[in-house]
């Protein structure tokens, strides 16, 4: 282990690294996001704005902005001058997955269904989302506007993520739904025997990685729609999964306190990663694969060095 984080007054809802692995972001029950200097792990910025838990927090892949579901809302802050940029409305529920496209155009935010929103600077194309606009960015150029409302299969969606070309977002609830991004049509359905909370894009595409509620981790094929193989090691519900940045391993965090780091080629248990003393809630790689963070319900994010296989 490489270092502990106690900065939030609560647990630890959410983690990311930005891409340049400069900084990295915590969200927590306390209604803040914490922006942490990797270098030296002191605090940059505590950005206040949320009135509820702030759930999910994910950095754009351009590395401008950081989207933090916290409540009913979304809010988009910039990261050069750690300023609102923009609050989205339009949930009716908490958010619990907030997600950027690999162009950074595009958000994806699940609170039960999943709602879509662009960044655009002039109009939407005909026919396409809703009038309402959210909020000015800080330049006063573009907007974010609700693209879409994509249901999902009914039990709640918990999770969403794009995948690396953007052309498909998976959303989990109590199976996993491939929904085409340009037409906002689904493509497919994954039978999952849980209730899927947490969802996972290898880096190269093939590979879609699921945990759920019945303690395993579901990988799929995404060209063919077939599981390759099915991850029991856990004793409780899977509560994050995240690829590493050259897709070699998989780390999975779990209520029963633990994260797994998985073999993606040989579908096989590396390690198993103990320090928190209660649930994971979140886990991400660092951009360059040396580190991998937990977040926990123990208030508490461990820092663990690089693993190889």
């Amino acid at each position: 282990r490489l270092a502990v984080l106690e900065g939030h007054a609560r647990r630890f809802t959410s983690v990311a690294f930005s891409p340049d692995g400069a900084t990295f972001a915590s969200g927590s029950n306390d209604h803040t996001v914490i922006l942490w200097d990797v270098a030296t792990w002191r605090q940059r910025a505590t950005l206040e704005g949320h009135v509820d838990s702030v759930h999910s927090v994910a950095f754009s892949p351009d590395g401008t902005m950081l989207a933090s579901g916290g409540g009913h809302t979304i809010i988009l802050w910039d990261i050069a001058t750690r300023r609102r940029r923009a609050t989205l409305k339009g949930h009716r529920s908490h958010v619990y997955s907030v997600a950027f496209s690999p162009d950074s155009a595009l958000l994806a935010s699940a609170d039960g269904t999943v709602l879509l929103w662009q960044l655009s600077s002039l109009s939407l194309p005909t026919g396409i989302g809703q009038s309402a606009t959210h909020d000015l960015d800080v330049a006063g150029s573009s907007t974010w506007r609700q693209l879409a409302t994509l249901q999902g299969s009914g039990a709640g969606v918990q999770a969403v993520a794009f995948s690396p070309d953007g052309t498909i977002l998976a959303s989990g609830d109590d199976t996993v739904i491939l929904w085409g991004v340009a037409k906002q049509k689904r493509l497919d359905a994954l039978g999952h025997p849980g209730n899927v909370t947490s969802v996972a894009f290898s880096p190269d595409g093939t590979m879609l990685a699921a945990g759920a509620g019945d303690k395993t981790v579901v990988l799929w094929d995404v060209a063919t729609r077939k599981q390759r193989d099915t991850l029991k090691k856990h004793k409780n519900r899977v509560q994050a999964v995240t690829f590493s940045p050259d897709g070699a391993m998989m780390a999975s965090g779990s209520d029963d306190n633990t994260v797994i780091l998985w073999d993606v080629a040989k579908q096989k248990r590396l390690d198993i990663l103990k320090g928190h003393t209660d649930w994971v809630h979140s886990v991400a790689f660092s951009p360059d694969g040396t580190m991998l963070a937990s977040g926990a319900e123990d208030g508490m994010v461990l820092l663990w060095r690089s693993f190889s296989k």
